[in-house]
């Protein structure tokens, strides 16, 4: 029976120094793994780069890793407060070789859940860190192998697919996998689009950070979100929540006889960069168009075909 009281994030957030500390402390001290998630969305949230402007996404990911690793660190003799300077290697090791626990999974875990597991793991120590609890760094020499496979060959662009599965969509749910597929939007920025937020053939998102774009739509896509009605007083277009979303397309994709092809809404986004680049063939581009920072970050969302300079390298 743990003797701390859960807070809510900014609550925890607007203690003083010693009391923030006193809560990590008995957080940690007690393995209470809900009292640590708390004091990490705290720091997430009041102390992080990006701040209450962060992804609720990625929060959630972190609070799911920290739930991982304080069970993991009290069943091994880690003390969170002092622990050991080889004991980020061995959670690394432990998730290398935890088998899945995923409904009807087999195998271990993928390399990007263990990068994202021993993220949130990162993330807990820089908030006690913060709070004043430990100067402890366990994951300092931790490192996570890359996975050797690229994100675009595990989880490639859907193609063909698309045309397939608008015939079975609803006019709402087509607009919106128009959205992802044409339009480039990731789910979550589709999802929180309101009618004023279109203005002739352009959208304006709100991306990652609160950032915003200014994005073109295509004709088919104007076409789809012309004939929507919005479904709350404040003009927002869809009500689903991302479950509720990707329910309603799973469903789409195996009446359209592709059900064992659902890939989730990335790989539509990843279609919308693909076809760009393949008109472009410029990556600064379709950079801009899909709100990223870095253009690394968009190689990984363009399918090149293979030996895609065979025409140039023909006459060296």
């Amino acid at each position: 029976m743990t003797l701390v009281r859960h807070e809510a994030p900014l609550a925890l957030a607007s203690l003083s120094d010693q009391a923030l500390r006193v809560r990590a402390v008995e957080a940690a001290s007690t393995y209470d793994a809900e009292g640590l998630v708390q004091v990490t969305l705290a720091y997430l949230l009041a102390a992080s780069r990006k701040g209450a402007r962060g992804s609720a996404r990625t929060r959630a990911a972190y609070a799911l890793a920290v739930r991982d690793f304080v069970p993991w660190a009290r069943d091994s003799g880690v003390q969170l407060l002092r622990p050991g300077r080889r004991d980020g290697g061995r959670y690394v090791a432990h998730l290398q070789t935890r088998p899945s626990r995923g409904r009807g999974r087999s195998g271990g875990l993928s390399a990007a859940t263990v990068a994202q597991y021993v993220a949130g793991a990162r993330a807990l120590y820089r908030a006690l860190r913060w709070a004043g609890a430990t100067e402890a760094q366990p994951f300092e020499d931790a490192h996570v192998p890359p996975d050797p496979t690229p994100g675009i060959v595990k989880n490639p662009p859907y193609l063909r697919e698309i045309d397939d599965v608008l015939a079975h969509c609803d006019p709402r749910l087509a607009a919106l996998l128009l959205l992802c597929a044409h339009g480039g939007l990731r789910a979550g920025e589709a999802l929180g689009l309101r009618l004023g937020d279109l203005q002739g053939g352009m959208v304006t998102v709100r991306g990652k950070g609160g950032k915003l774009r200014r994005v073109p739509l295509g004709r088919r896509t104007r076409t789809a979100l012309a004939g929507l009605a919005p479904v709350r007083p404040d003009g927002a277009l869809f009500d689903w929540s991302y479950a509720q979303a990707a329910y309603r397309l799973r469903r789409a994709f195996r009446q359209a006889g592709h059900g064992h092809t659902w890939r989730g809404f990335h790989a539509a986004r990843k279609h919308s960069g693909t076809r760009l680049y393949r008109a472009t063939r410029d990556f600064t581009r379709v950079g801009l168009f899909l709100g990223h920072s870095s253009v690394d970050t968009t190689r990984r969302y363009v399918a090149v075909d293979d030996h895609d300079v065979a025409g140039e390298v023909e006459d060296f």
